[in-house]
């Protein structure tokens, strides 16, 4: 950078001196030109127009100007005589300066000489005397312009040598004193998540650079959070996989060993009936267990838009449901329900959720205990006087093949899956479930819509 400062210096000021040469030049010659013309003049006053036209006099009069060449010419355009002593020939009426005096009475041009080779300022005018019409005209040497500019142009190139070195030290100042603050702040985003300035100017920069920090940091946090959830997914897998495999197979391995007793014939005929007795309940068990694996994937698979859902009707609908179950348990069932509470959700996962933690509350209560369901706007809770929850199992309760009472485990197709399959269709709602219980006296489960 600081290279490109010093180059665009150099040749932002290398360009400037060229222009203001040029135009010195320009001006200098001008200005040069005007003097000669108002000189010519003056030595033109001098002439005296009786006077004799021939070489002397010529010469003569150039003395009395100080060298300037003078010419005589006739009116016809013939040399008459020239004090540089020259053989001229041609005829002058085609002259510039010649053909303004013819029209005019005097002219001026600056041109550069045929005979002598020289760049001259010619002023001529014209006479009438005692030798009748004839021109006199009177010419100073000069430069032309690209002959002055040359003669300028060690005097340019020292400014230029001059400039150069002024650049190198305002391009080393300069960007000491203006990219300093920049390399302070680049240190700075390299090592803190603040940066500040003092410099006004630098301050957008600096928040683009906080704000890009944030956003990485972000980014970082978002990495971070999907590798732990990629590492417990993954985790979660292999659990799931576990408790599947386990809960296959104590009804597999059952079925297995009574199908090679009934193959063996070893049997007699009430044990053969015991065997397919029990070979169609482990059966059904696994119907069961294959059914709410199901329900429980299909949770997170299903494409069913949201809709209303008269969650009062189908709560209501679900306790007329489990009602015969919970009477042959003796536990009354006690409803607090409010009308009309919709929510939007589908009727399936709602049915899956009402149902899970009913039936639950019910499986898990005592005989002679109870069942409250309430139903408002702001939530849904169940709460019952069952065997309740221990303190280190309320963190796990609604883990997946998780039960408080491993003696219901498969028992009226409870494989610890309801209440993993109720929080996941919350999280899918946006919902939150809560838990509070003692072991012993009971446990309340409020979904917060």
């Amino acid at each position: 950078m600081k290279l490109r400062i010093l180059c665009v210096s150099v040749l932002i000021t290398f360009l400037g001196i060229l222009a203001y040469s040029f135009i010195s030049t320009e001006m200098f010659y001008r200005s040069m030109l005007e003097g000669s013309n108002q000189t010519l003049a003056v030595y033109m006053n001098m002439f005296d127009k009786d006077s004799a036209l021939g070489e002397e006099e010529a010469e003569n009069f150039s003395q009395k100007l100080n060298g300037a060449r003078v010419t005589f010419i006739a009116a016809d355009g013939t040399v008459l005589a020239d004090s540089e002593d020259v053989e001229i020939d041609e005829n002058h009426l085609g002259r510039e300066e010649v053909a303004l005096a013819a029209e005019s009475g005097e002219g001026y041009s600056v041109r550069r000489s045929d005979t002598l080779g020289v760049d001259y300022v010619y002023f001529c005018r014209a006479f009438s005397g005692v030798a009748g019409d004839f021109f006199v005209r009177i010419a100073l040497p000069t430069s032309s312009e690209w002959a002055l500019f040359a003669d300028f142009l060690p005097t340019v190139i020292i400014y230029l040598i001059i400039d150069l070195l002024a650049c190198v030290v305002f391009t080393y100042a300069a960007t000491h004193f203006v990219l300093r603050p920049v390399e302070n702040l680049t240190r700075q985003a390299a090592l803190y998540d603040n940066i500040t300035t003092k410099y006004g100017e630098l301050r957008p920069i600096a928040e683009v650079l906080n704000e890009r920090n944030r956003d990485i940091e972000r980014k970082m946090n978002e990495i971070k959070e999907e590798k732990e959830l990629v590492e417990r997914a993954q985790n979660s897998k292999n659990e799931f996989i576990s408790n599947i495999t386990h809960e296959m197979n104590t009804p597999l391995t059952s079925i297995k060993g009574y199908a090679e007793l009934l193959a063996a014939g070893v049997m007699n005929k009430e044990q053969q009936d015991a065997a397919y007795k029990t070979i169609l309940k482990q059966s059904e068990r696994l119907t069961n267990l294959i059914a709410c694996i199901i329900n429980y994937n299909e949770i997170d698979n299903s494409d069913v838009p949201s809709c209303e859902v008269d969650l009062s009707k189908l709560a209501k609908e679900m306790l007329a449901v489990v009602r015969p179950e919970a009477e042959k348990r003796k536990v009354t069932l006690i409803d607090d329900i409010t009308d009309n509470v919709i929510v939007q959700s589908t009727h399936e996962r709602m049915s899956e959720m009402v149902g899970n933690l009913i039936r639950n509350a019910i499986r898990y209560n005592k005989p002679g205990g109870s069942v409250k369901i309430t139903l408002n706007i702001d939530r849904f809770e169940v709460a019952d006087t069952g065997i309740g929850i221990s303190e280190e199992n309320l963190k796990k309760v609604f883990s997946r093949f998780f039960t408080v009472d491993k003696s219901h485990s498969g028992k009226n197709g409870g494989f610890g899956l309801g209440l993993a399959m109720v929080k996941k269709i919350c999280q899918r709602e946006g919902w939150s479930i809560s838990v509070k219980s003692k072991e012993g006296e009971g446990s309340t489960f409020t979904v917060k819509f």
